[in-house]
């Protein structure tokens, strides 16, 4: 499996993917909003670009289909609860489906609800698995809920999903957003050491050779993952001092994604 993750440089920070079979040179486009970049870049590769799939039915995520269909011919795969907000899906997948590019790539879809309710995640099966995780996961954060998700199913998408993955999973989200989440991990948590070394190495990065995290680093430095530190609890009760000396991890997560939203 061949990842090339392309930079749009665009307002909203998106990455968008493609993955390759080196046997067939086939192409899976991973929300290819920058149909243009995605186009040329499987044309310098001589890849061919027989699959899309979106994550979910956001904007920034769809736009590029059309385009990328008309140029491509290719199929539309998304989330099956999504064929009524994405126009023109061939493939609606749910839990445990598994996406084929070429002869030798294997995705396996993940339900992740909570950004949305029809969000699909990938996890590759390599011997170090990757993670396409669009708007659920990103570095150093999670995805909001503020067009049509909710906070509770995000959790539970972290808890019963997320949480089970192995530490060497590769994490490829749909923005870059590393530096400012990391701000917020340090509001949150001060004396959380990794995440000011790694904000002082990659505050200017280039987004296009970004960081690609593993899921190791994001339990050390991902506020969201860190649902019983005692120093992230100790700043939360300042905010709400109503959840107590000890809290459940249910009440931490959304009171944090409730300071995210405004943050």
């Amino acid at each position: 499996m061949i990842v090339e993750q392309v930079w749009t440089g665009n307002a909203y920070r998106n990455f968008n993917y493609l993955i390759a079979c080196p046997e067939t040179g086939d192409a899976l486009a991973i929300d290819p909003l920058d149909y243009e970049k995605c186009l040329a870049a499987a044309k310098d590769h001589g890849w061919t670009i027989t699959q899309i799939l979106n994550t979910h039915e956001h904007g920034d995520h769809t736009g590029g289909n059309k385009a990328m269909v008309k140029a491509t011919g290719a199929k539309i795969i998304a989330h099956v609860n999504a064929a009524n907000s994405i126009p023109n899906m061939d493939r609606g997948v749910g839990a445990g489906d598994i996406v084929s590019v070429g002869k030798s790539v294997e995705l396996e879809c993940l339900d992740t609800p909570g950004h949305t309710m029809s969000h699909i995640c990938l996890l590759s099966h390599t011997d170090q698995p990757a993670f396409f995780s669009g708007d659920t996961l990103f570095n150093a954060g999670a995805g909001n809920c503020h067009h049509g998700g909710h906070p509770s199913e995000l959790y539970e998408t972290f808890s019963n999903q997320l949480e089970r993955l192995p530490d060497d999973t590769l994490i490829y989200p749909g923005h870059d957003y590393l530096v400012n989440n990391l701000k917020f991990t340090l509001d949150r948590e001060p004396d959380n050491t990794v995440a000011a070394d790694m904000i002082a190495k990659y505050e200017d990065q280039d987004p296009d050779d970004a960081l690609v995290t593993t899921l190791a680093q994001e339990r050390q430095v991902n506020t969201f993952f860190r649902l019983q530190s005692a120093s992230v609890i100790a700043r939360l009760r300042e905010s709400f001092p109503e959840i107590g000396d000890d809290p459940d991890p249910r009440t931490v997560f959304l009171k944090l994604r409730e300071l995210r939203n405004r943050w």
